[in-house]
């Protein structure tokens, strides 16, 4: 939830909005004090059961395949600084300023549902290191999503003990050097601790977070590059006439088809042909609203399972009140402590190899729209061969839609990690979900998307370039238009085309093509 500006973690409403907007702007984050009352709560109940020397796993014994092993009192410590220390094994390029911050972020709202038994001083610890961008260097390669994300969070981890290394202010500083600049101290962990810190999903959902942004932008732009492909190839909206959707009601097909009628809305280029001899259009053009809408539908199932997992307790052992739990439970007669698999990650892990194809369909129908809008044996008649006034001696976008359908390619080729396993930890752990190369895929595949509807972006107002000049294009379609045209001029003749995809693309990936759509639109746009 927010207030005054700071998203504000009770564990219970974290956003994906809000896991953007703290990953990607800094905005400042507070702790609810129920939160935080939950927290010491939690905490009690781990003393609790230390001081009555049961014997409960992750408190006071070994972790994986050591679970029978006792630790004593004097061990716990050591045992939990090892822990972290072993666990940052991770490889590969170096996570993103603000991926480190979407993972920091969900880890708090994760601690402080209140049954992971940390205290209140490390929790505080990491919201500090949040707060005054102290971001930890983290290996992206490492994790099975389960038991969580170990190696990302480990390496996380580390800098709270005055180790590893972190960036902070452009500079690149050890643990402890980095925790100073923040006025902060390192820690000790005690017992439960060093779990509660590296058993969980918080870089597949702080990832996954980000990637349902982001597609859910790709996808409106994808409509609105589509309804600008539709008109300037003089293409007819009657597919997403609504006595079609109803006979098929599926949400996302609705509401492409919604969103394409609106952004066409009083265009004169659409009813200048209304009678033509064409009978159908293409199918890119055709069956926009069952594509991008199935891709919607797609989406709108992930972020189902990202909201809910960036609000849930991902550890392991959880540590609850004695009352909530049956007598199966370790611990007291006050305090039950089980052991479990919410840190597996194939909820999200699924979902995300799902999106990732829809999203491959999704620049692969775009990619198709853009061919027709370039190729000589396919285009409209006004158009000319890959939309250049200068046919034959220019080459116009036709390298653009290269690149368009090398990215498809590239999508394609992503696969679907969460089908895959291999047991670890000498059999103990024998299913793993894969979740992280899976959010990782995604976030691949919808940057991938996100550029092609850019290229689709441009070809289509390089088309309308070539539109009867008499003829208006829709309100939002031509605020589409006028928006990009505002930074990229139409091509008169050759010229290096890689900025201007940027360009396309940042208007898309930003959501301001969003913003300047929905001020032209008289109804919201989905």
């Amino acid at each position: 939830m927010s207030d005054h500006g700071s998203v504000v973690l009770d564990g219970e409403s974290l956003t994906p909005k809000e896991v953007a907007a703290v990953a990607r702007h800094d905005r400042p984050v507070a702790i609810a004090d129920s939160a935080r009352e939950a927290v010491r709560e939690s905490r009690a109940r781990v003393e609790d059961v230390l001081d009555s020397n049961e014997t409960v796993y992750g408190l006071n014994t070994g972790f994986g395949q050591l679970v029978t092993e006792h630790i004593p009192e004097s061990d716990r410590e050591q045992l939990q600084t090892n822990l972290i220390r072993s666990h940052a094994s991770g490889v590969g390029r170096e996570l993103e300023r603000e991926e480190v911050r979407a993972m920091l972020l969900t880890r708090i709202n994760a601690l402080v549902k209140g049954y992971s038994g940390i205290r209140e001083v490390v929790v505080d610890h990491l919201l500090t290191m949040l707060n005054r961008g102290i971001h930890p260097f983290v290996k992206s390669q490492g994790s099975l999503g389960a038991s969580g994300d170990l190696a990302p969070l480990a390496h996380q981890a580390l800098v709270l003990l005055g180790e590893g290394t972190a960036e902070v202010d452009g500079e690149r500083l050890d643990g402890e050097a980095a925790l100073a600049q923040a006025g902060l101290e390192p820690l000790s962990l005690r017992a439960k601790e060093g779990l509660a810190l590296i058993n969980g999903t918080q870089l597949t959902v702080g990832l996954g977070a980000l990637c349902v942004v982001d597609a859910e932008r790709a996808l409106r732009g994808a409509d609105v590059a589509g309804a600008l492909t539709t008109e300037v190839s003089m293409g007819t909206t009657a597919a997403c006439d609504p006595a079609i959707q109803d006979v098929r009601p599926h949400a996302g097909q609705a509401a492409s088809a919604h969103n394409v009628r609106t952004l066409t809305a009083g265009s004169e280029i659409v009813e200048s042909h209304r009678n033509c001899d064409r009978v159908q259009d293409a199918y890119s053009i055709r069956c926009l609203p069952q594509v991008h809408g199935a891709a919607r539908d797609a989406i709108s199932h992930l972020r189902e399972a990202v909201e809910i997992e960036l609000n849930s307790a991902t550890d392991n052992p959880l540590v609850f009140p004695g009352s909530a739990v049956d007598d199966r439970a370790s611990g007291t007669e006050s305090v039950g402590v089980l052991s479990g698999g919410n840190f597996h990650g194939a909820p999200l892990a699924l979902r995300l190899d799902y999106a990732t194809n829809a999203l491959t369909d999704l620049a692969a129908i775009a990619e198709r729209r853009v061919d027709r809008l370039l190729n000589p044996n396919l285009q409209e008649e006004h158009l000319p061969p890959f939309l250049t006034p200068e046919s034959g001696v220019g080459s116009g976008y036709m390298i653009a839609q290269y690149s368009a359908a090398a990215l498809v390619n590239e999508n394609r080729s992503l696969g679907s990690p969460s089908t895959d396993n291999t047991p670890v930890s000498g059999g103990q752990e024998d299913h793993v979900s894969m979740s992280t190369q899976s959010v990782i895929n995604a976030r691949t595949a919808v940057e991938n998307a996100l550029t092609v509807v850019g290229i689709e972006l441009l070809c289509g107002a390089q088309a309308m370039e070539f539109v009867d000049d008499g003829l208006d294009p829709g309100s939002a379609t031509g605020a589409a238009y006028d928006a990009l045209r505002e930074h990229v001029p139409p091509l008169d003749a050759d010229r290096p085309l890689h900025g201007d995809i940027e360009i396309a693309t940042e208007l898309v990936a930003t959501g301001r093509l969003d913003e300047i759509v929905e001020r032209a639109c008289d109804e919201p746009i989905a």
